[in-house]
């Protein structure tokens, strides 16, 4: 077992912490015994009203809000580079995402939106976020990176996934659906499915925790009240759960698992099958694909490098 109170000084980053599932992870976190946090968030502002409201009677230096924009490959890059500052790094939790209703464009990449975020700005966060983690840990107590996904990668219907190039078919615009997050949650399962026969637990353990369904976060919202938002309301919160009981999935996975979970996906704080295309011939050649084109698209990180070198 692995807690945050067995080792002195802990630091942990959690993303798209402003608010909803992140905030009370991070506040979770604090709890356990952090010396320092950073919340990452795109806004600023939004993330100093939540740092203040993290504190409380904590010291100021504890909890810092650091700028990270995930449809900005030159924020994400950034944003590593700062993480180098701190004394030390030993959980990473990428929280942050999006749920699309429409159909929307990265102006910076040209990518739909929720693959920019959630597949391709993940991916490089997490590969930028990697050497770190190794550099400030031993192989003997490896840190921890988790990043959040869901149940709904096993729904997805993925029409793409016979579409070669595969990026090139999510971004176009008679492609898109309400099947683009679960898509995007599949995917990402998919890359960290071939992310862990490159890094070894030693680097790091990487989980795939699911929060569950909660219905006081912002994600999957419809904005201006419309109709079939109210109506999903409903069954959200009768069957739904709140985010401080979601984040426990997520805090979970950060401080207690070990290297039996590396590349896992988790519920309820356990080890469970990841989706099952996973497991299929299909899914391990759409994995490849999509591995080929992820380092492809972020080539300009040297991102195979990276992964090259602290796979040694």
């Amino acid at each position: 077992m692995y807690l945050v109170t067995d080792f002195p000084l802990p630091t942990a980053i959690v993303t798209g912490s402003n608010t909803g599932l992140g905030l009370e992870c991070a506040r979770q976190l604090l709890d356990l015994g952090l010396s320092k946090l950073v919340i990452a968030v795109r806004d600023e502002a939004k993330g100093q009203f939540a740092k203040t409201h993290l504190l409380g009677g904590r010291p100021g230096g504890s909890v810092g809000a650091w700028k990270l924009d995930l449809q900005s490959y030159d924020s994400i890059t950034a944003f590593a580079e700062r993480t180098k500052t701190l004394e030390r790094l030993d959980i990473v939790v990428l929280n942050a995402g999006v749920s699309k209703q429409f159909f929307d464009v990265t102006p910076s990449t040209g990518h739909e939106e929720s693959i920019q975020v959630n597949v391709l700005s993940t991916a490089l966060l997490t590969i930028l976020l990697l050497p770190i983690l190794k550099v400030k840990n031993s192989p003997e107590h490896p840190g921890r990176l988790v990043i959040v996904s869901s149940d709904v990668a096993s729904w997805a219907k993925f029409k793409e996934r016979k579409s070669t190039p595969l990026l090139a078919a999510l971004d176009k615009r008679e492609n898109f659906s309400l099947d683009r997050y679960p898509t995007s949650k599949l995917l990402g399962q998919l890359f960290v499915t071939e992310l862990v026969k490159r890094v070894p637990a030693s680097v790091a353990v990487i989980t795939l925790p699911n929060p569950g369904w909660c219905y006081d976060t912002s994600l999957g919202h419809v904005p201006g009240g419309a109709l079939g938002e109210r109506i999903v309301a409903i069954p959200r919160r009768i069957i739904g759960r709140r985010a401080e009981i979601g984040a426990r999935s997520i805090t979970d996975a950060a401080v207690r698992h070990g290297p039996e979970a590396h590349g896992q996906y988790m519920e309820d704080c356990e080890i469970q099958p990841r989706a099952p295309m996973v497991y299929e011939p299909e899914g391990d050649q759409v994995a490849k694909v999509l591995w080929r084109e992820i380092m492809a698209e972020l080539s300009f990180a040297k991102v195979e490098d990276i992964i090259q070198e602290i796979g040694k």
